[in-house]
């Protein structure tokens, strides 16, 4: 079991920006780790936005958010990160960190392995 916990979320203008953290309770050098999020309204399911694989060479996106949303790791400090810049408001809703045993980029909906609880990025004016 691996216990993801995420944190940087909150309150932000369109056009602001955020950075996400995410550590866990066991190392992360052995997990691919992604971004997902739901957004309100749209169900229960989790979108996937971006992933890394374990050593971090392989950064991957969804269109919706390539060129804003940066991921990033730092294996040493056993954290992982998700840069939000320029928000509009759809960007509002509960992202989550997850880790998997594999890299896979999705489209759409996704189901990892490991995730946290969330951290609530709310854009509004």
């Amino acid at each position: 079991q691996v216990q993801v916990e995420e944190s940087g979320g909150g309150l932000v203008q369109p056009g602001g920006s955020l950075r996400l953290s995410c550590t866990a309770s066991r190392p992360l050098d052995s997990y691919s780790m992604s971004w997902g999020r739901q957004a309100p309204g749209k169900g229960p399911g989790l979108e996937w936005i971006a992933g890394t694989n374990n050593a971090g060479v392989i950064a991957e996106y969804a269109d919706s958010v390539r060129s804003r949303f940066t991921i990033s790791r730092d294996n040493d400090k056993n954290m992982v990160y998700l840069q939000l810049n320029n928000l509009p408001f759809d960007d509002t809703g509960m992202y989550y960190c997850a880790a998997d045993p594999f890299f896979a980029h999705y489209t759409g909906l996704y189901d990892p392995t490991y995730r946290g609880h969330g951290t609530q990025v709310t854009v509004s004016s």
